[in-house]
């Protein structure tokens, strides 16, 4: 679809330098886009490509309208309005509301009539599907579980028995929510399954990644809440909560009964070991090892970045012995560090 630049800084509460007739049908970067793209500059790092760009417009900030030499969109928060635009000109595909000749839905389940089932979909008894749900091809959605309003299942989800989705959730192909978590008790050498007897629940406006995994609860449901934003591949252990707004990037795992607060912010490959708590308002760097409870919001990293290969082997071994170094130190200096005051100089690390 085509749209002026007029429209679209009266619907995004823009101000507009250039023609407010001209068109856009389609988003680009600022390195390839043509007259009749819009993009959008939000990162310093790309402002070098801002004074070759030949698209239709640029969305940016008021303090660097000035050296854009196209038309501009100026936008407090460029790369919201640019999503915002985005959504606009690249709308959803319409579905139609029934059920597929191929799909399985139980007598005993609830479908509303506005949802779109389809093909080969698997709906068991006493599951209940909302309003304008669409659920797409392959999906198995077991007994007792709800989908609610405006809800989109893109292809081959798991929803195991009792689990709730709430409204407006986006889930992406692969999905499995409400497997077993991973509950064992050892027993004279061997494991002993521990039933798991929980369920999950699912905020409004949640959006979970292409073969992401959440464990039903051991006793009590996983619990991931309202807009929190999921990437791919990511494994949420049973009993953990997450707070609202949380984002979790791709292939981190979040081991059984850690709770983690709302608005965080965590990188891609953290490991979150179990039973913590994370505060409201904590950003994990990429590949961190949560080994501990943070109690106090800010940024936290760990582990090491990739490094000359012989330099990396020579400073491995040298960590093995950094407890000898210290004693040592110790040894010659003054006195052993007691637990308090290791835990400040932690603390001050943090900071």
């Amino acid at each position: 679809m085509a749209i002026s630049l007029g429209e679209l800084a009266v619907r995004f509460g823009c101000d507009l330098r250039g023609d407010p007739a001209a068109e856009v049908d389609s988003v680009a970067t600022l390195q390839n886009a043509g007259p009749r793209a819009v993009t959008f500059l939000a990162n310093p790092r790309y402002r070098r490509h801002l004074a070759q760009t030949r698209a239709g417009a640029v969305i940016l900030e008021p303090r660097i309208a000035d050296a854009c030499p196209v038309a501009a969109l100026i936008a407090a928060d460029p790369y919201a309005t640019y999503a915002r635009v985005a959504a606009l000109l690249y709308p959803d595909r319409q579905y139609s509301a029934g059920v597929s000749a191929s799909a399985r839905v139980s007598a005993e389940a609830f479908v509303a009539p506005s949802a779109s089932i389809g093909a080969n979909v698997v709906i068991e008894e006493r599951a209940r599907i909302g309003e304008r749900v669409r659920i797409g091809p392959g999906c198995v959605i077991m007994r007792d579980t709800t989908v609610d309003t405006d809800c989109r299942l893109s292809a081959n989800v798991t929803l195991c028995h009792g689990v709730h989705v709430g409204a407006r959730a986006l889930i992406h192909p692969g999905v499995v929510i409400g497997a077993d978590g991973f509950g064992l008790a050892p027993e004279r050498g061997r494991w002993l399954k521990v039933p798991q007897v929980g369920g999950v629940r699912i905020g409004s406006d949640v959006e979970i990644g292409a073969n992401t995994t959440i464990d039903r609860g051991a006793i009590e449901d996983t619990v991931i809440g309202d807009g929190v934003k999921l990437d791919n591949q990511i494994q949420i252990g049973h009993n953990v909560q997450v707070g609202a707004h949380t984002a979790i990037a791709g292939c981190t795992g979040v081991s059984g009964s850690t709770t983690i607060g709302r608005n965080c912010m965590i990188g891609g490959m953290v490991g979150i070991a179990g039973h913590l708590e994370i505060c409201d308002g904590v950003v994990i760097t990429g590949r961190t090892l949560v080994s501990r409870s943070l109690t106090r919001p800010g940024v936290y990293s760990g582990g090491l970045p990739a490094d000359e290969a012989r330099r990396w082997r020579r400073n491995s071994v040298r960590f093995r012995h950094l407890d000898e170094l210290a004693q040592r130190v110790e040894q010659l200096g003054g006195g052993r560090l007691n637990t308090a005051q290791e835990e400040g100089e932690h603390d001050r690390e943090d900071d």
